[in-house]
């Protein structure tokens, strides 16, 4: 043993001498600047472009959270455990019980999508008069204050009913006019107009996807020219503007315009400056040269979606928002408000519909039966319904921790691009389980289908406000990486300094610093690989859950190091290596997720079905992150590193696994049965309690059947051990059931009303044929 312990140290002797020489290169200022940093910082500036101010404006857009913990390697547990959450204010409780619930009351949602195209005149109305476009304006100003989590309540509470109020009233509180002028607008600006579009004058738009720009806002050719033109009789300084806008939400009813467009001064009339950059300007509809009123028909929702346009239509500079100072400040604007803005609304639509597939696919599995057993105790569909039930605490996890992040003031922008991008991604999931569950019933479109309207609007989800793909292959990590990294940004300030002497010490510094961090995380990982983890890992809580947090603690040092690695191997080529980047950004993600859960669980702990729902979420997300690893350990160019990352991080191969069949039946059984966690997994989820409704009829007929479950088990039971006949239907299982004294008269009343009830729940809709006839002009 003596020997061979010798030999292993002569074997190891090189790479000894090699860390030495490093180390004392590191160590010595003279030599390291000499030798290293010089020769690295010329090479860096050489590949390095100068960074322009879009760019700049993009990547401080919004502001770092726990993402950035999680980012370096080291998350602090404490940290998450102590952070604050809000909660609803009285006044926000109060409008939610009234006002919304009397707008719910109002949808007739098949008449909304199917017969009128367009919310009732009662329902615009009352959304005015509540003021349901003010929720995010100031009170000053006429509006309601509402928080953010307020927003995404109100949102959640009426997509569940109809997706399309949801969207018409979810717009003008998101990126929109009014958002846009209590940022940025000038006083005079907000005295015009808030007050009007608190109290429902004006109905608000904003039109930012043109025709052949979507994703590429910065590559938009809406433009205006500065020049000099009439105005209201007058010769005014302003701008004659050309746009071809589409997918625009309220523009066909809009009164007021917000319109972004690039804005050129070829004249010098503004400064030496011709291409000013983007601007973002205020318009009345009314006024001379707008086109809207025309609609787009998305995915057969109602929500009133349409395109603008205009051609040499002179403005003055007064329409730009803020006045002439916010010239070319456009895209500053619409980075911080997108960024915030697409953590809230779409997370809000789809959370709805996975709540809503939730209940009332639970209690449809319940009900429907086939060979005399309800069709949730298949394991095949108890597969579907549990991973709707973790999928759907998940996601309500993470979208609840960004809103309350904005609530808290962080600007969370790369939270909210996370929540954007995996709520709508899980939902879709969601969905489609709900819809094989459902099956014939699902697809056939009806006032009595419960599902189907919701499962339709998954793909205004995906699309809008980011389209996924963009999201999840260049957003999460190309942000992530120089916002949450706690050197790069500042390393590429430092090499963007005009000041060489400056530059190079500042890049010294950084880069020894850098250095030092690369080593911790390699140390982290191998260390958390061979088991030692959890001696290294400090968790607020002990028991059943503290192992995961030594697992998200080892990831979270396996995603520092692969992203600094990637960063440093691969450089610019980063960005159209798009794959390796998703992958990476997916590894963010899901510890972002799993923490998500674990916050929400820690916050809203109650019971066991809350423990087991956390634990399925946090085995989904540390296994996905690790398939996500593997992915990046297959594709990565450098075949070498991929191996050596692998070893350092994965010593003893694949560890973790998918929730088990158990754990997720578990999941699925809950979802068959009344409890307080499924209230409170469906809370703002609107459950139409009259009996004629698409919700009210699976409802009710769930409840009567959890009610009658004693008397149904005790038939059953009759008829396997042979005391009564099973019958053809259940009228005449009932007579049997009398005849051998198993049940009472009363009883079988309530099983007669309970089986109409039931068939009534099951049954689709169908139309006489001139229904559907083309109605003639």
């Amino acid at each position: 043993t003596g020997l061979l312990h010798v030999i292993g140290w002569i074997l190891l002797l090189p790479l000894w001498l090699i860390f030495l020489i490093i180390a004392i290169v590191f160590n010595i200022d003279k030599l390291r600047r000499k030798f290293l940093t010089e020769r690295l910082w010329k090479i860096a500036r050489k590949i390095m472009p100068p960074m322009s101010q879009t760019e700049k404006e993009a990547l401080e857009a919004g502001g770092v959270w726990w993402e950035g913990d999680l980012f370096k390697g080291q998350p602090d547990w404490h940290k998450l455990h102590g952070i604050s959450m809000p909660t609803l204010r009285q006044e926000e409780q109060d409008f939610l019980d009234n006002q919304v619930m009397t707008l719910c009351h109002m949808i007739d949602d098949w008449h909304i999508m199917y017969e009128r195209h367009d919310l009732s005149p009662e329902m615009w109305a009352y959304i005015k008069k509540e003021r349901f476009f003010a929720m995010a304006i100031p009170k000053k100003y006429g509006g309601l204050e509402f928080s953010t989590t307020m927003h995404m309540r109100v949102i959640n509470q009426l997509a569940s009913c109809s997706m399309s109020a949801a969207v018409d009233v979810m717009v003008p509180n998101s990126l929109g006019p009014a958002e846009l002028l209590m940022h940025y607008g000038s006083e005079e600006q907000r005295q015009q107009y808030l007050p009007k579009l608190a109290s429902g004058e004006h109905i608000p738009c904003f039109a930012l996807t043109s025709a052949e720009v979507g994703s590429d806002a910065a590559g938009m050719r809406d433009h205006g020219i500065i020049c000099y033109g009439d105005y209201q009789g007058e010769q005014v300084l302003g701008m004659r503007v050309t746009w071809n806008k589409r997918y625009i939400t309220l523009a066909p009813i809009a009164t007021l315009l917000g319109l972004a467009i690039k804005l050129y001064d070829p004249d010098h009339l503004l400064g030496d400056e011709e291409d000013l950059g983007i601007t973002v300007c205020l318009v009345p509809t009314s006024h001379p040269g707008v086109e809207t009123g025309r609609r787009h028909f998305p995915v057969y929702h109602a929500f009133l979606n349409g395109p603008t346009q205009g051609k040499d239509v002179f403005m003055p500079l007064d329409f730009i928002i803020g006045g002439k100072e916010n010239v070319g400040n456009g895209w500053r604007m619409l980075m911080e408000s997108l960024s915030v803005g697409r953590g809230t609304s779409l997370p809000s639509l789809v959370i709805a519909g996975m709540k809503l597939f939730y209940r009332t696919t639970g209690a449809y599995a319940k009900i429907r039966e086939q060979f005399n057993v309800s069709i949730g105790k298949f394991e095949g569909v108890a597969d579907k319904m549990g991973e709707i039930a973790g999928l759907t605490y998940l996601a309500n996890a993470t979208a609840w921790m960004t809103v309350a992040g904005i609530d808290l003031g962080k600007k969370p922008s790369l939270c909210s691009a996370i929540s954007k991008y995996h709520t709508t991604e899980i939902a879709r999931i969601v969905g489609n389980n709900a819809m094989d569950i459902h099956a014939g019933r699902g697809v056939q479109a009806g006032p009595r289908n419960c599902v189907l309207n919701n499962f339709m609007a998954l793909p205004v989800g995906i699309t809008v406000e980011g389209a996924n793909i963009l999201t999840r292959n260049l957003i999460i990590f190309g942000q992530g990486a120089i916002r949450c990294h706690p050197y790069v940004y500042q390393e590429m300030q430092a090499l963007n300094d005009p000041d060489e002497q400056q530059s190079l010490l500042k890049f010294d510094t950084l880069m020894t610093q850098h250095f030092n961090y690369i080593i911790g995380n390699i140390a982290r990982c191998f260390l958390h690989g061979l088991g030692v983890g959890r001696f290294m890992t400090k968790t607020p809580i002990r028991g059943i859950l503290k192992p995961y947090y030594q697992r998200l603690s080892r990831l979270s040092a396996a995603l520092a190091l692969c992203a600094d690695i990637s960063m440093s191997l691969l450089g610019g080529d980063l960005k159209r290596k798009e794959s390796i980047s998703a992958r990476l950004g997916d590894i963010l993600s899901y510890l972002f997720m799993a923490s998500a859960a674990v916050k929400y669980y820690q916050t809203y702990e109650h019971d066991d079905h809350d423990l087991c729902h956390v634990q399925w979420c946090l085995q989904y997300c540390i296994y996905q992150t690790q398939e996500a690893l593997m992915g990046l350990f297959d594709n990565f160019p450098r075949r070498f590193v991929a191996h050596a990352l692998r070893f350092i991080i994965f010593p003893f191969g694949r560890r973790y696994h998918l929730p088990s069949d158990k754990l997720t039946h578990q999941l699925a059984d809950i979802m068959m049965r009344p409890s307080p966690f499924r209230e409170r997994i469906t809370q703002y989820c609107y459950i139409d309690s009259r009996a004629d409704s698409a919700t009210g009829r699976v409802e009710q007929a769930f409840k009567k059947m959890i009610e009658l479950e004693p008397l149904l088990k005790k038939i059953k039971q009759a008829i396997k051990q042979g005391k009564m006949m099973s019958g053809l239907d259940m009228s005449q299982r009932l007579d049997n059931a009398m005849t051998a004294g198993i049940i009472n008269e009363n009883e079988r009343q309530s099983l007669e009303a309970f089986e109409a009830m039931r068939l009534d729940a099951l049954q689709v809709d169908d139309f006489d044929a001139d229904y559907f006839k083309v109605k003639q002009p």
